[in-house]
């Protein structure tokens, strides 16, 4: 079977099973099967494969139809300007995040030095980017999770700024290390009982606790500005990412803790994605 045949046949199959992008998958898909770029499958449609090339397709296709996502099945995600390393101890990264990074760089661009730090690295993307565009940028990183540790010191090393970011496992109770004139964040945000609503792909394969909020959505938000509150330096910011009806309810606990509001972001479909605010 040639490469175009098996693509087709491969997104004909994707396609039954309700996934939109089923052509551009499969191309993905096969690209990882053969270890070239898109350019060389569609430049070598009537390439035959050979068994082992279209067992390798196969099994990729099959792993998609039981919805697990892209991201996991190629080890890497774009996100801002950067391609990152990911795997399924991570939140797939995701563009409405890329709002914290615009509004960063937006903010401080007239800012030389920072300090900064994220609580709940993950892949990285996030802090990683920023330490990217601003070349004198210092950061902090913090994740429970040292898998999250471990591929954000491998996506650092990729992008050259790990000479410029210190790493901690820690959970955000026990961290009391610095003061910060930024503190970033996404934490977890969505409330307990809507998580079987999340769409397959993410319900079945991404961490459970980047996603769970508690009963309310907010219980990690609380304990993040809680914590944020006592690590930031006086007028220092603090961005986070909130669930789309959680504007309200953030405002308040900020204000709560000794915040005040700068704005809130929407994202590109028109829900509040982002509240930044500044410490008293």
């Amino acid at each position: 079977m040639n490469i175009e045949t098996a693509i087709q046949k491969a997104s004909l199959d994707l396609k039954r099973n309700n996934i939109e992008t089923s052509l551009l998958d499969s191309e993905i898909l096969m690209s990882k099967a053969l270890k070239k770029d898109r350019k060389f499958i569609f430049l070598n449609s009537k390439k035959e494969l050979n068994d082992i090339q279209y067992q390798k397709f196969k099994k990729l296709i099959s792993s998609r139809l039981r919805s697990k996502p892209i991201a996991y099945l190629t080890g890497k995600k774009f996100f801002w300007k950067y391609e990152f390393k990911v795997n399924n101890k991570v939140l797939i990264p995701r563009p409405d995040t890329e709002l914290i990074v615009e509004q960063v760089l937006e903010i401080y661009k007239h800012k030389n030095i920072i300090n900064l730090l994220e609580i709940g690295v993950g892949s990285g993307c996030v802090i990683l980017s920023i330490l990217k565009e601003k070349k004198n940028f210092l950061g902090k990183g913090l994740d429970f999770s040292k898998d999250c540790i471990k591929l954000c010191k491998i996506n650092a090393d990729k992008l050259k700024v790990n000479h410029r970011i210190k790493l901690y496992k820690s959970n955000i109770d026990n961290f009391n290390l610095g003061k910060y004139d930024l503190i970033i964040s996404n934490p977890p945000y969505i409330k307990k009982l809507d998580l079987n609503n999340l769409d397959k792909d993410v319900i079945k394969y991404e961490p459970k606790l980047a996603l769970d909020g508690g009963l309310d959505g907010l219980s990690e938000i609380r304990k993040f500005i809680k914590k944020s509150s006592e690590l930031i330096k006086k007028r220092g910011k603090l961005f986070l990412e909130i669930a789309h009806d959680q504007k309200n309810g953030v405002k308040k606990i900020l204000i709560e803790n000794g915040f005040y509001i700068n704005k809130t972001v929407k994202d590109l479909a028109g829900n509040d994605r982002c509240i930044i605010s500044t410490k008293k």
